[in-house]
């Protein structure tokens, strides 16, 4: 039956119905659960409130209710990724410690985009990080650094900073083009007899340009393995030679 505006009151009454148990249903915890969702592969920045709402159909308002404005949401994201991560044991020598927590923490944080940089600008003040902080500074203590503390926010910013490089290029800016192939086909017009150029579009962009998830993803990887290994091989020179 139609109600006086024009309406079929009984696909409204269902409509009613759904949007209730929905509700019902819904959590802190799904919340988080669908801005993960809509972050990977997109980015912390890709998505509204009332893009989560529509995907979790609810009205904006419920996120609200349940968690919280946007810069809650995003944490919890970040925290939950973090999460996933497990200190290394504290009983390996530094060197090993940090290789262990970078390469298993790129994986992780390189699929959605922002995280890395959300943990460079905020800090990873979350229940739990002092595992981290505890194990990494005191195999940096052990090793005879005499600041422990500053060559380990070093380490993670450095780190962390790599992981953001792609970030940045899903994001408009007024500055011009930010990809790969716009960057190629400009040092093709600048360079074609130099070798250097050459080689540079041949072993680093044309990977990134032409196969991004393929040869693009080796390229990344192979990027952040080199600052991960250089970093520790140059800290390894600043050490007193006798402890």
């Amino acid at each position: 039956m139609a109600d006086e505006d024009g309406s079929m009151s009984g696909s409204g009454s269902g409509k009613a119905r759904r949007g209730p148990e929905r509700r019902l249903g819904l959590t802190p915890a799904r919340i988080i659960d669908a801005a993960r969702e809509l972050s990977h592969g997109r980015g912390l920045n890709s998505w509204t409130i009332r893009d989560l709402a529509a995907a979790l159909d609810v009205a904006p308002s419920v996120i609200y209710h349940h968690v919280g404005g946007r810069d809650r949401i995003v944490r919890g994201v970040v925290e939950r990724l973090l999460g996933e991560l497990r200190p290394p044991s504290a009983e390996l020598p530094w060197q090993e410690w940090f290789r262990t927590f970078f390469y298993s923490a790129r994986p992780l944080f390189a699929p959605y985009p922002g995280v890395a940089k959300w943990l460079v600008m905020h800090g990873p003040t979350f229940p739990g990080i002092e595992a981290f902080l505890d194990a990494g500074i005191s195999t940096l203590d052990r090793a005879g650094f005499p600041r422990p503390a500053l060559v380990y926010a070093m380490l993670t910013n450095s780190a962390m900073l790599s992981i953001t490089r792609n970030d940045d290029r899903l994001e408009a800016g007024d500055d011009g083009p930010r990809d790969h192939a716009t960057m190629r086909r400009l040092f093709s017009g600048i360079g074609a007899d130099s070798p250097g150029i050459g080689r540079m579009i041949t072993e680093v962009l044309g990977p990134l340009s032409d196969d991004p998830e393929g040869g693009g993803e080796a390229i990344d990887a192979e990027y952040y393995r080199l600052l991960v290994e250089s970093l520790i091989a140059g800290l390894e020179t600043l050490l007193p030679t006798e402890r």
